[in-house]
C-alpha cells in the first residue's frame, strides 16, 4: 500500500471513531499484542481515551502496560471519570466456561457493546489437543470461542454496532459434515481450513439473526506480532527468530490496524463481509451460502459451546 493511501486511511478512520455520539464501549478479545493491541491502541487515540474499552486475554501485565499508555481524558470531577474506563479481564478463550463468565462480567457493566473484535490466536505445531470441554484448544480459540463470545455477550443498544473476526476468509475448506469439531481426523491443515470456513458460515449466520448489524471476517496478511513467542512446540518458537529478518516485508501491527479499521468502518449498509490485508472487500472466496450447512454448523456449535449451569 502506498504512503498516501495509508494517510488517507488513517484519516477517515480517525473522523469516524472520533465523530462517534456518546461514550461508544469496545471489546478487544486478543487485545494484549498483535493486531488486537493495534486496533486497541489505535481505538483509544482517536477518541483521546473518551470511550469504555475492553482489553480481553491471558497476558495481565501486558494489558496493563497497554492500557497505562491510553489517553487519560482530563477530568473535572467524579462523576465525569465515570463517562469512560479503561480495563482487562482475564480469560482463557480455549474453554467456553471461560467465555461465558466473561461475557456475562461485559454485560453486567454495560448495556452496549458498539465494536467486537475477535483476533486472539493460537499457535500449535502438534495434534489435537483437546480441552476439559472436549474442544480442540486451535478450533477453540479460532472459532467456537469467537462464536460463543459474539452470542453471549451481544446486545444491540440502537447505535453503530459491528464485529470483526481476524483469520482467513478465502483460505478454507469444504465443511465436513460427517466430521464437525474434527474428533474423528485431526490434522492442523484440517483445522486450519475448517476453521476459516465455520467464520464465514458464522458471520453470514450471525447476520441473518441480526440484520441490522455488521459482522466481518478479516484476512491480515503477514503481520509482525509475537505470535511465534506463544507457540505450544519448541520448534515453533524457534521460528521467532526469522522476525528481524522477514519484517522488513510484513506489515506492522499498528498498519494492519489502520486497515483491519478501514474495512470494518468504510461500508456504511450491514451485512456479512469479508475483507483483505488492506481492507478491501473480497469477493467470491469464501465456503458459505449454503443453508443447510449453515444450519448444521449452527446446532453442533450451539451445542458444543454450550456451558452447564
Amino acid at each position: 500500500m502506498t504512503k498516501s493511501r495509508l494517510e488517507s486511511i488513517h484519516a477517515s478512520n480517525a473522523e469516524h471513531v472520533s465523530s462517534m455520539a456518546g461514550v461508544p464501549v469496545a471489546v478487544f478479545v486478543g487485545g494484549t499484542s498483535g493486531i488486537g493491541q493495534g486496533m486497541a491502541e489505535a481505538f483509544a487515540r482517536w477518541r483521546g481515551g473518551r470511550a469504555h474499552i475492553v482489553i480481553v486475554g491471558r497476558n495481565q501485565n501486558a494489558a496493563k502496560e497497554i492500557i497505562d499508555r491510553f489517553p487519560k481524558p482530563p477530568t473535572t470531577d467524579a462523576t465525569e471519570e465515570l463517562e469512560w474506563t479503561h480495563e482487562f479481564i482475564q480469560c482463557d478463550a480455549t474453554l467456553m466456561s471461560n467465555v461465558h463468565a466473561t461475557s456475562q462480567l461485559i454485560l453486567s457493566k454495560h448495556p452496549k457493546i458498539n465494536f467486537l473484535v475477535l483476533s486472539a490466536g493460537f499457535m500449535s505445531g502438534s495434534g489435537r489437543d483437546e480441552s476439559p470441554e472436549g474442544i480442540d484448544r486451535k478450533l477453540a480459540v479460532h472459532y467456537y470461542s469467537r462464536w460463543k463470545f459474539i452470542r453471549a455477550s451481544w446486545k444491540e443498544g440502537g447505535e453503530e454496532a459491528r464485529v470483526l473476526s481476524v483469520l482467513a476468509p478465502g483460505r478454507g475448506t469444504k465443511v465436513d459434515l460427517d466430521d464437525l469439531g474434527l474428533k474423528k481426523s485431526y490434522t492442523l491443515r484440517r483445522s486450519e481450513g475448517q476453521g476459516v470456513s465455520y467464520n464465514d458460515y458464522m458471520i453470514e449466520a450471525f447476520h441473518a439473526r441480526n440484520p441490522d448489524l455488521t459482522f466481518t471476517h478479516a484476512f491480515p496478511g503477514a503481520v509482525d506480532t509475537p505470535i511465534f513467542n506463544a507457540a505450544r512446540t519448541p520448534w515453533m518458537r524457534s521460528l521467532r527468530a526469522l522476525m528481524p529478518v522477514l519484517r522488513p516485508f510484513i506489515t506492522s501491527k499498528e498498519d494492519c490496524a489502520e486497515y483491519m479499521w478501514h474495512g470494518l468502518l468504510s461500508n456504511s449498509t450491514p451485512g456479512a463481509r469479508r475483507i483483505g490485508s488492506g481492507g478491501q472487500v473480497l469477493e467470491g472466496v469464501h465456503w458459505g451460502g449454503d443453508e443447510d450447512v449453515a444450519k448444521k454448523v449452527w446446532e453442533h456449535t450451539e451445542e458444543a459451546t454450550r456451558v452447564k449451569e
